[in-house]
């Protein structure tokens, strides 16, 4: 551990991902069995990144115990200009306000479900809101994933994939579009929980301007290892990310599936990326009680 005084995790550290679903979001494994999967993976160090969901955590922790270290983070969907970008937010300490605000994103995302049901119904795919209820495990942040499970369920659709291309994608006949939080709100979101702001998964489309731009918004880092990144994508991140002083993050984006090319611990994720992470956390926390 570098001189951040972060949380102790196992030593030596063998493997680490940062970005991972459970049932608290639109996951397929609890948070309890994500632990146990990471224990079999040799798996070290996670962070639980439910959609708009910091439910699981306290399972997560419990069931770890002192083998898998545990960090506190969420995903929050933000847009720029027309465009949705995904923002992690990593090391959370201060849960009751944020908590609070993923309550109102929570009834949102209930109020969504339900009308993206009608619009399904009304071109003649017949399910129910509650059969999605029924297959969301209870998350409190319901989503797209969990119609689709219910359109696979019921005969409409013949993978995950098949049900996002025929009905849920924008512009097919299941979309409704979210709530939406500018990057700005999403990333001063989660400093009020006194965690870091990471750019997921970022796109051709992040170049070292629109970087920069979400930078001077207080962006504190990019996931630069993610499945859907190629190795060209990842270098120039990497360039981003020195070029403007962003902590480094990465992560499979695991949902639990079988299926799909995203595994548990698959990403590269060197132990001085998240050392590096510690440290800012620490500084930021410093600063705070210098002011």
């Amino acid at each position: 551990m570098t001189g951040g005084g972060g949380p102790h995790h196992p030593s030596p550290v063998r493997r680490i991902d940062l970005h991972l679903h459970s049932t608290a979001s639109d996951g397929v494994l609890t948070p309890g069995q994500i632990v146990g999967a990471a224990k079999s993976a040799n798996v070290d160090v996670i962070a639980l990144t439910d959609h708009d969901s910091i439910g699981g955590i306290a399972e997560a922790r419990a069931v770890a115990g002192a083998a898998v270290h545990v960090i506190a983070g969420v995903e929050l969907s933000a847009h720029d200009d027309e465009r949705e970008l995904h923002v992690l937010g990593l090391h959370l300490e201060r849960m009751e306000a944020l908590s609070a605000r993923l309550t109102q994103l929570a009834r949102a995302r209930e109020e969504r479900a339900k009308t993206m049901v009608l619009n399904l119904n009304a071109v003649g795919v017949r399910i129910e809101f509650a059969d999605v209820l029924a297959l969301s495990g209870g998350a409190a942040a319901l989503g797209r994933p969990h119609i689709a499970r219910t359109l696979v369920a019921h005969g409409w659709a013949q993978d995950h994939r098949d049900a996002f291309e025929r009905y849920l994608l924008p512009g097919r006949p299941g979309y409704v579009s979210k709530e939406r939080l500018t990057v700005a709100e999403a990333i001063a979101i989660l400093h009020d929980a006194g965690g870091l702001a990471i750019l997921a998964h970022p796109a051709l489309e992040d170049s070292l301007d629109r970087i920069t731009q979400f930078a001077q918004s207080g962006l504190d880092g990019v996931e630069v290892a993610h499945p859907s990144l190629t190795a060209d994508d990842r270098a120039r991140l990497k360039a981003v990310a020195d070029h403007l002083g962003l902590v480094k993050s990465g992560g499979s984006d695991w949902h639990g599936l079988k299926e799909g090319p995203k595994r548990l611990g698959a990403e590269d994720v060197p132990l001085a990326w998240l050392e590096a992470q510690y440290d800012r956390v620490a500084s930021r926390r410093a600063q705070k009680q210098v002011a």
